[in-house]
């Protein structure tokens, strides 16, 4: 973990970039009290997730697409719809 003061991170963050794409984080700080984080993003998928994982684990009743009730479109929309 990387702590900064902003004064550090304005005039030197290109020289922490590095470290961060690697996983570190970096705590910037205003007056070395801790107010923020940066942290690097997850890698990106390098395959399209498949459509259908869970075909046939589980099966939708027909009541599911019933319209809801009164009551819970009052409670929903705070009175009637």
């Amino acid at each position: 973990m990387i702590r900064l003061n902003i004064h550090e991170a304005k005039t030197h963050l290109s020289r922490y970039l590095d470290r961060l794409a690697k996983g570190e984080t970096i705590i910037l700080c205003k007056r070395n009290v801790p107010i923020a984080e940066i942290r690097p993003l997850p890698p990106a998928r390098k395959a399209r997730r498949p459509i259908g994982l869970d075909k046939g684990k589980f099966e939708i009743p027909k009541k599911f697409f019933d319209p809801m009730p009164d009551e819970w479109l009052e409670a929903f929309y705070g009175g009637k719809p």
